[in-house]
């Protein structure tokens, strides 16, 4: 495995990493305090990043379909494409802050939704448009084939009814990809997923969440009551498999959840160079020209951590590097996920400690990035899901078999 990070990436994670330093971190403090106002101070970013997405093939921002982005359409060699980009360039941007990373016009978790399963004809037309993903429900969150949201055919449309929550951007988005069952008595099978624009009728913003961390991102409850959806906005193949109709919804997953790892290894690298800094001012050796039983405890435990963060950065470069070959990597973005999920939390709840009153008071973003990073060993899957997936995969056992 070539460890380097490929040259051509070089640009963008110098560009990400001054908009983490230069204009995240100077105005995460704000927007933690003022949550639910609009960060108006993003908006000149989203051409930015527009242009950093250019060429992706993929439309939009995130994780390319794995059949267009590598081996899957022909392509032979080795690729780092979109997945790679957007992993790479999401762990530099929250080094500063991750609720305005969430934040960015037209880099929504519904735009990787869109990028996994959509259709050409899709892609071109939800493009540039900035789609949050809308799948949790009061009864139905980490099991996503409990879902109860129905979308009923109606001629040319759907008729989509149910209740979301915990929808990030789903106030700010332009449109929202909702999961909903085509048919509730054929279970996973007949779950897909549909671009709903902001405006349609039946669609309403109940409320907004006050959350422990990314309070700069908005996290919205929606409710869709009688609400129609063109046909041509249902993602993939409207056909229900009882083979396959789940793992094409699920196909979203796999694409996302090297992206939250990227935000979780951003985070704990942010949180570990700050405390290192901090450590180091005061007298503390953090060099690596000792062996670990010659070094204070806490240069001992930052060596320890930084080692654990690594194991988890390669984990999600394998995930997407895998995305990008055309390779199926379920497995590999469940590690992954997992891995940065937890490793992230311990290590930005850790730098708190060792930095003692410094790290637990608003001086220095330390605790800020502690709560920020609880919500990415959640979101995208709970760590307890994802063991429960490799799982799994590893014994070869069914979701029936083995809960």
């Amino acid at each position: 495995m070539f460890l380097e990070t490929p040259s051509k990436f070089a640009p963008l994670i110098h560009q990400a990493r001054q908009v983490a330093n230069e204009v995240f971190r100077p105005i995460s403090r704000k927007y933690d305090r003022a949550e639910h106002a609009y960060p108006h101070e993003l908006d000149m970013f989203a051409t930015i990043m527009d242009g950093m997405n250019d060429g992706a093939g993929d439309g939009g921002a995130g994780a390319g379909k794995l059949a267009r982005s590598g081996a899957g359409n022909g392509e032979t060699g080795n690729r780092n494409g979109t997945n790679m980009k957007t992993v790479l360039g999401l762990i530099e941007l929250c080094r500063g802050d991750v609720g305005l990373a969430l934040s960015i016009p037209r880099q929504g978790l519904g735009n990787s939704a869109i990028a996994a399963v959509a259709n050409e004809e899709q892609l071109a037309r939800f493009g540039n448009t900035w789609a949050a993903m809308a799948i949790t429900e009061p009864g139905a969150g980490s099991d996503s084939a409990a879902i109860r949201t129905t979308a009923t055919e109606d001629g040319d449309h759907y008729v989509i009814n149910g209740e979301k929550i915990y929808v990030t951007a789903g106030d700010r988005a332009d449109a929202v990809v909702v999961w909903a069952t085509l048919d509730r008595s054929l279970g996973r099978a007949a779950i897909k997923s549909f671009v709903v624009e902001k405006g349609t009728p039946g669609m309403t913003v109940e409320r907004l969440e006050k959350k422990l961390g990314i309070r700069a991102s908005d996290t919205a409850a929606i409710r869709f009551e009688n609400c129609r959806v063109p046909k041509a906005n249902l993602l993939g193949n409207p056909d229900i498999s009882v083979d396959k109709g789940f793992a094409g919804a699920m196909q979203t997953f796999d694409n996302t959840r090297p992206v939250v790892a990227g935000m979780a290894i951003g985070v704990a690298s942010a949180a570990l160079e700050k405390t290192k800094e901090i450590l180091s001012g005061v007298g503390l050796n953090t060099d690596y020209q000792l062996q670990t039983w010659n070094l204070p405890a806490a240069s001992r435990e930052l060596q320890l951590m930084e080692a654990e963060l690594e194991a988890a950065r390669l984990l999600t470069l394998r995930a997407a590097w895998m995305a990008d070959n055309g390779k199926p990597n379920s497995v590999e973005a469940s590690m992954a996920k997992a891995k940065a999920g937890r490793v992230g939390n311990r290590i930005t709840l850790r730098c708190v400690e060792l930095c003692s009153g410094v790290g637990y008071g608003e001086t220095e973003l330390l605790e800020k990035w502690s709560r920020d990073s609880k919500i990415l060993d959640i979101f995208e899957g709970t760590q307890q899901i994802q063991l429960l997936i490799i799982a799994r995969r590893l014994l070869g056992k069914s979701s029936a078999e083995l809960k």
